[in-house]
């Protein structure tokens, strides 16, 4: 998984909807679910969510609290 795509979750924020300015990586897993269901968007704001969506999935959340701990510290 490419390192850049890891630091956008932890950096970017939702740009519209219930969770506007909310980060990428603090969505609601019920949200990324809904997603899931109705399609991910277009480009790079999709590809996030997605990848959100299978991080939550597979139960590998804690490596994203480490990036967000390792990029806030630097």
């Amino acid at each position: 998984m490419d390192k850049h795509l890891l630091i956008d979750l932890v950096t970017k924020k939702m740009p519209f909807g219930k969770y506007k300015n909310r980060l990428i990586c603090d969505l609601p897993e019920h949200y990324l679910v809904w997603f899931r269901s109705q399609g991910f968007p277009e480009g790079k704001l999709g590809l996030w969510l997605e990848t959100m969506y299978e991080i939550q999935l597979n139960g590998l959340t804690h490596l994203i609290d480490e990036i967000k701990r390792i990029h806030r510290a630097s």
